[in-house]
This record gives structure tokens, C-alpha cells and sequence, in this order.
């Protein structure tokens, strides 16, 4: 499953974004059934961020969320999103060459 969360960064706050992401990617990595992460940024609107995360399932994001490390870490960022919904099946994909 993929995580897809989008944020409305002001660009004065760019820097801190930046680190609060890399950071709650950081704990949110070393949960079981955490595979990869992105972080990204829109190419036509820099104010624009995302991060994207992939799980072996939903049930090991879910339990991921629960770490305590992770609560103090990862939640606040993930509190800060877009408020729509985040969690994705993957159907269909085929892994970079």
C-alpha cells in the first residue's frame, strides 16, 4: 500500500518542512513492513510538498502510527497535511528498471 500525504508549505517555511519530513520518514523507516519513502515538491507550485510512503499493508501503517516514536515524531508533520484521504491499495505497478 502507498501513503500519500500533501502539505501547504509557505516558502519561509521550506527548511523546516524539510527536516520535520526527513525526520518522520527517519522513525516511520524503521517500523516493520516499511518498504520506501519520497519526498516531493510540485513542479509548477513550490508551496506544494508531498511525502510518500510504501507499506506492505495497511495493518503495518496503522500499527506503525501507534509507536511511540513515531507519535512524537511523525504524527505532528502527518497533522499538518491536506486534509483528504492518504491511504492507497496498490493495484497495479511495475518497479523501476
Amino acid at each position: 500500500m502507498i501513503v500519500i500525504t500533501r502539505y501547504s508549505v509557505p516558502e519561509a517555511e521550506t527548511e523546516a518542512f524539510r527536516s520535520d519530513a526527513a525526520a518522520a520518514v527517519e522513525v516511520l523507516s524503521r517500523r516493520p513492513g516499511y518498504r520506501g519513502h519520497r519526498i516531493g515538491r510540485a513542479a509548477d507550485d513550490p508551496s506544494l510538498w508531498t511525502v510518500v510512503t510504501e507499506w506492505d499493508g495497511a495493518g503495518f501503517y496503522r500499527r506503525a502510527l501507534s509507536d511511540f516514536e513515531v507519535k512524537v515524531t511523525a504524527v505532528p508533520l502527518l497533522s499538518r497535511a491536506v486534509d483528504e484521504p492518504t491511504a492507497f491499495e496498490v493495484l497495479d505497478g511495475r518497479e523501476p528498471a
